[in-house]
């Protein structure tokens, strides 16, 4: 049997199709810093656009931008500095009287209720303080053994970290020309229609963009004022970093509350600090979930708040973190796929055809 033109195009698409997804799946760890360069390289495009049109040569406008935003990324990494050095002091102190608390209250509880506990606390703060008065040169040797252990996994992180803005500084420098390269591989006949929909991904991504950079704004103000209500000392580092780590749903909110809470513990000592710092995040995480990710993304993209809360429900079920991490940017791309395949089914025969 003979195929027609069309099929032998199909098949012809559908080939190239799967060597591409095979070359992905192979090529997917040497991918990785390249597929990340590109997706900031579209999140910092319009800046260095941006400066271009006021008369700034664009590569010392990519430099610039690009700049700006490692400056960015590591300010968010240095927030934790002040809290890990404030707090490591306050624990070391702390440690022997959570001991002798659990020795005299908590053992003999647990006995009375049929629990035969035994824990020798002098032991157990012996350890906890050598390693807590360990110096510098104790922490190396530990730092080296770790190294060599896992060699393999820190030569790749540091490789891609190194890589990762050098890729991005190249790809911004030639972003345009990408675009151009690319564009013009798509078919002459199926430009009118794929640039309509580039067109409106982008301005729903845009949207989506501005919208998480809101909620990240507001939920640090939030924080940083809600501790500091609270009483707390690391308020303002605290508050910040949890708004902004937000764009990591869950484990940036887990990791805000960690700290917080042990900042209140080893400041306070007491079940006040605990009950403050879980009454700022659980205000917080129902403000994030059920009004401002809804109102500022949602609405943007033009997700109602029901939809967002199952996009990041059913995204996180099926791919986990990841799926959590991409869940609302898909669901815009994917409304805007279904806004035209609704367009072509309700302008198809399938639809009109008249009633038998």
């Amino acid at each position: 049997m003979s195929l027609s033109t069309a099929q032998r195009y199909a098949l012809a698409w559908m080939a190239l199709a799967a060597l591409c997804a095979a070359l992905l799946w192979r090529l997917a760890p040497v991918l990785s810093p390249f597929v990340t360069a590109a997706v900031l390289a579209y999140a910092l495009a319009p800046a260095v656009d941006r400066l271009v049109r006021h008369g700034m040569p664009r590569l010392l406008a990519v430099a610039l931008v690009e700049l700006l935003a490692v400056v960015a990324a590591v300010a968010v990494i240095v927030l934790i500095v002040p809290i890990l050095s404030h707090e490591l002091p306050l624990l070391k102190a702390q440690i022997p009287v959570v001991i002798d608390a659990l020795n005299t209250q908590v053992l003999p509880w647990l006995r009375q209720h049929g629990l035969p506990v035994t824990l020798d606390g002098a032991a157990i703060k012996g350890l906890l303080m050598k390693y807590m008065n360990a110096n510098l040169e104790d922490w190396l040797l530990t730092t080296l053994n770790s190294v060599r252990v896992g060699g393999s996994f820190l030569l790749a992180l540091v490789g891609n970290a190194v890589l990762l803005p050098v890729v991005l500084f190249y790809l911004l420098l030639d972003w345009h020309s990408l675009m151009n390269r690319a564009w013009h591989m798509v078919p002459p006949r199926l430009r009118a229609a794929v640039g309509g929909f580039l067109r409106e991904c982008d301005q729903m991504l845009g949207q989506y963009l501005r919208g998480q950079v809101l909620v990240m704004l507001v939920l640090a103000l939030y924080y940083s004022l809600g501790l500091t209500v609270g009483g707390l000392d690391l308020a303002l580092p605290l508050g910040v970093f949890t708004g902004l780590a937000v764009c990591v749903p869950y484990l940036g909110f887990g990791l805000g509350l960690s700290l917080a809470l042990l900042s209140a513990l080893l400041q306070f000592g007491s079940w006040y600090g605990v009950l403050a710092v879980g009454l700022v995040y659980g205000i917080g995480q129902v403000l994030e979930g059920f009004i401002l990710t809804p109102r500022l993304v949602g609405e943007r993209i033009g997700l109602s708040p029901l939809t967002v809360i199952f996009a990041l429900l059913a995204f996180g079920q099926l791919f986990g973190f990841i799926g959590v991490l991409v869940a609302l940017p898909v669901s815009a791309l994917l409304v805007v796929a279904g806004r035209r395949l609704r367009g072509l089914y309700l302008g198809s025969a399938l639809y009109k055809a008249p009633r038998p």
